[in-house]
């Protein structure tokens, strides 16, 4: 009996003995026969080479095969895959024929199975020779078979589909020990090179309060789980919104606010989809320098986005992209643009230049919102692909969103001026829309659009909101806004007043026209004009 407190099985949690015997190594310090690089030199050169996801993971794999020793490539186990040596019972020594008699043991492996090898009598493989020899009983390392899948699959099972090497391997933080390690080296042995160009490191999952998830404490969360009762998306975006690059915390909690943000997201798609399903780009859509110059505005702010969220994607960066798309749909979609255009969609004449003008712009940035964000909300994106791509275009898209490219957004010729003016605007509309707030909370008025506004100004402010003329009523959902020029900042100021004009029934504005036209008594001068006229004259909002 050995009495011992050191090494336990970290599986069994018995004691281990350690015992010598004798195995097979890779030399990482061994010179080639033809001058070359050790597999150190080599695989270090590889890594610098790679990029990797962290940063920091290189430093970590540089510092592990900079330090490691021989590998130790033989298992004295009953299960695995052979090492199919053929060896001298007194030497120790190959065969000389060794790689001949390796593709032979791996034919009969190919045909009968692994059993092949333990089943095989060495007389039919060596003849006479067999009386002094001896198989090799020794198994091959996990690590050695895991890391030479480069060579199976980019060389040989898909070759036609892939290449070599990988663009990315993918894995958690472990395998910078495990399988990044071993590929690398197995390839640096085979190609002189690493199997891949990147590596992305990536945490574990823990629970909300951040402790190891185990099944005796029971606080693991099963993903079958999460799927089954919010949907395979809920479990992506939770994965998306999540810093993979430290430990990932999941629990009922951050799934419901995961849910809050997906429903706002998936609202908003809807909408668009809604107010563009009467949209035919064929024959509706306006050339961009004839859209509302708030519909150029938000073209060209679409595209700022996509090509933020472009530069986050190359880097693997995903919960910025969710953060952003976010961010996207609440404050710019839902709480500025949309916001406003909904008069016009809704009041504006049904092919009107005003409602195709909002619909060219909407179908634009439909086409690059399901592009971005279907790497993150993959079944949400293919659901509204299917609704919202033409009959020709969803059939020439194999029905399928992932056939596509990146949306090619229109140039808008004054972009960068127009996302300049609206920033500014929706700081002064922040302002405006509190104390609109604060009069609806205290019961003086309905909504906004029983408001009145008065607006004083100086300098550059009031140069911004006279640029937008009577349209200026539209970018507050207010019935009126009049604009008065001022000397200085400290004279300016917000009036608000409670409407005490009718309310038309179908726009809902507030205005002193209303019922100016004797066969329609409840509705307003420009709802009878768009309904019955010529169409009101907008250019702006």
């Amino acid at each position: 009996m050995f009495d011992h407190s050191y090494m336990h099985c970290w599986r069994h949690k018995t004691p281990i003995i350690y015992r010598a015997t004798s195995q097979w190594f890779a030399g990482m310090d061994v010179k080639p026969k033809d001058g070359g690089h050790t597999l150190r030199e080599t695989a270090l050169k590889g890594i610098d080479e790679t990029k990797f996801f962290p940063d920091w993971g290189k430093a970590r794999l540089h510092g592990m095969i900079a330090n490691r020793p021989d590998w130790t490539l033989s298992r004295q186990r009953q299960w695995g895959v052979p090492m199919a040596f053929i060896v001298h019972k007194e030497t120790g020594a190959l065969h000389p024929r060794t790689p001949e008699l390796l593709e032979q043991v791996a034919k009969l492996i190919e045909k009968s199975g692994i059993d092949a090898w333990l089943a095989l009598d060495l007389k039919d493989l060596i003849g006479d020779e067999a009386a002094s020899y001896e198989k090799n009983k020794d198994t091959l390392d996990v690590w050695f078979d895991s890391g030479s899948t480069h060579q199976t699959v980019l060389r040989g099972s898909h070759k036609e589909q892939s290449a070599f090497p990988a663009d990315l391997y993918l894995e958690g933080s472990d395998q910078h020990r495990g399988w990044f390690h071993s590929s690398l080296l197995t390839s640096s042995m085979l190609n002189g090179a690493p199997p891949y160009k990147a590596l992305l490191t990536h945490g574990f999952v823990v629970d909300g309060e951040g402790k190891k998830m185990s099944k005796s404490v029971g606080n693991t969360v099963a993903p079958q789980d999460v799927w089954n009762k919010l949907g395979a998306d809920m479990l992506r975006l939770w994965v998306a919104t999540t810093d993979y690059t430290g430990e990932l915390s999941i629990s009922d909690e951050i799934l419901k606010r995961v849910t809050e943000s997906y429903r706002r997201i998936r609202n908003t798609l809807r909408f668009l989809l809604a107010n563009t399903s009467d949209f035919d780009p064929a024959k509706d859509a306006l050339p961009i320098n004839e859209l509302f110059e708030i519909d150029r505005y938000a073209i060209a702010n679409m595209a700022a986005l996509q090509e933020q969220i472009l530069k986050n994607y190359e880097g693997y960066e995903f919960h910025p992209i969710v953060s952003k798309l976010q961010t996207y749909c609440s404050e710019d979609l839902g709480g500025f643009y949309l916001d406003i255009l909904k008069d016009r969609l809704y009041t504006s004449a049904l092919t009107s230049p005003a409602r195709r003008s909002a619909q060219t712009a909407l179908w634009h940035i439909t086409h690059s919102l399901l592009r971005v964000m279907a790497p993150a909300l993959s079944f949400t994106a293919e659901e509204a692909w299917a609704v919202f791509a033409t009959p020709e275009a969803y059939a020439a898209s194999d029905e399928t969103i992932f056939t596509q490219t990146y949306w090619e957004l229109p140039t808008v010729a004054d972009g960068a001026a127009l996302l300049e003016k609206y920033a500014a605007l929706r700081a002064v509309r922040t302002d405006v829309t509190k104390q609109l707030e604060d009069l609806r909370t205290s019961g003086a008025i309905g909504s906004s659009l029983q408001a009145e506004l008065t607006i004083k100004a100086s300098a550059a402010k009031y140069r911004l909101l006279s640029s937008l003329d009577d349209d200026l009523k539209f970018v507050f959902i207010t019935s009126q806004a009049t604009l008065v020029e001022v000397e200085s900042e400290a004279d300016e100021g917000v009036a608000v007043a409670a409407s005490a004009a009718a309310k038309c029934e179908r726009c809902w504005h507030y205005r002193a026209d209303v019922g100016a036209h004797a066969e329609h008594p409840t509705l307003c001068g420009r709802c009878h004009s768009n309904l019955f006229g010529a169409g009101e004259k907008r250019k702006f909002a």
